[in-house]
């Protein structure tokens, strides 16, 4: 008898998937059984509409290959795409079992140079493009585990090391990924009484959005190992959104290449307490004495 797959029967969204980290997304999710909506507007890096339709085109890959797969290719930053995208799996599947959201683009600018177009375009794609998917798939599952059907549920958000360190010339990418770890962790917090489980990853791969960034990236000779490539993220990415991830919710993995790390935020350092109200030069004199003793932060990307 051969083995069962991880995600066998489970309909799983990915939004963005027809390209790079999406598209690897979707292949490896079908590979392991999954029944796909695959979401793509087909914009180009800035956030314009392309010429062709990546969404079906990875939906016929898929479907090439034996697996099932439906192409969607509405707006996720608007209140009907992203009830039309929840509407498409359920319509086609009859069900719902996983959210991975990952659409974005970049508009990098230095902070003096960036305007409020820019500003406001990064964060529609990737906050409101999060949250208006999410907002949908959570209220057919609270709605399911009201209903008694309780949904084992998971919703994979894509944050970045932008994100969690930040990145110079990217002001709004970095605000908005570091956005995305906040509502991961609210959601998580919300939703884990109705059977819905939500982390987040920060990825680091080689795709449209960073083919600049990694452009001398090499396969190490003799190795075979593409430590840039795409796919090597999507493992993790699968397994969260599969059955075998219960239990883990509310958290943060930084993945690239062979590489998987649990990131921990934010939380109590060096600390001190007077009583009563500090002067001004007090407070500044018990900073000081405290940044001596706390960990140096990471070094926000591009400063190195």
């Amino acid at each position: 008898m051969s083995a069962r797959l991880l995600c066998e029967g489970r309909v799983v969204i990915v939004t963005g998937a027809g390209r790079g980290l999406g598209r690897a997304h979707a292949l490896a999710y079908a590979a392991e059984g999954a029944l796909l909506v695959v979401n793509d507007l087909g914009v180009g890096l800035d956030g314009t509409p392309g010429p062709d339709s990546p969404a079906r085109q990875v939906a016929e890959e898929i479907r090439a290959a034996g697996g099932e797969a439906v192409a969607h290719g509405g707006d996720i930053a608007t209140t009907e795409g992203a009830a039309s995208l929840v509407r498409t799996a359920l319509e086609t599947y009859g069900r719902l079992d996983t959210l991975v959201n990952n659409a974005g683009f970049l508009r990098d600018r230095m902070l003096v140079n960036l305007d409020e177009d820019d500003w406001d375009a990064v964060m529609r794609v990737h906050l409101r493009g999060h949250f208006l998917p999410l907002k949908h798939a959570a209220a057919h599952w609270r709605a399911e585990a009201k209903a008694g059907r309780a949904p084992d549920a998971r919703v994979v958000n894509t944050s970045s090391g932008a994100g969690l360190l930040g990145s110079v010339g990217q002001g709004n990418y970095s605000a908005a990924k570091a956005g995305i770890v906040g509502l991961t962790l609210v959601a998580a917090a919300e939703m884990g009484r109705y059977g819905i489980q939500v982390n987040a990853i920060a990825p680091a791969a080689r795709t449209r959005m960073t083919e600049r960034t990694f452009a001398d990236t090499m396969t190490a000779p003799g190795s075979g190992f593409d430590a840039m490539a795409p796919g090597n993220v999507s493992p993790l990415v699968v397994w969260l959104g599969s059955a075998a991830s219960a239990g883990v919710t509310g958290r943060v993995f930084e993945t690239e290449g062979g590489r998987i790390t649990v990131m921990e935020g934010w939380r109590p350092g060096p600390s001190a307490d007077k009583g009563s109200r500090w002067s001004p030069a007090e407070a500044g004199e018990t900073v000081r004495k405290l940044l001596t003793e706390a960990e140096t932060p990471g070094a926000v990307y591009g400063t190195g």
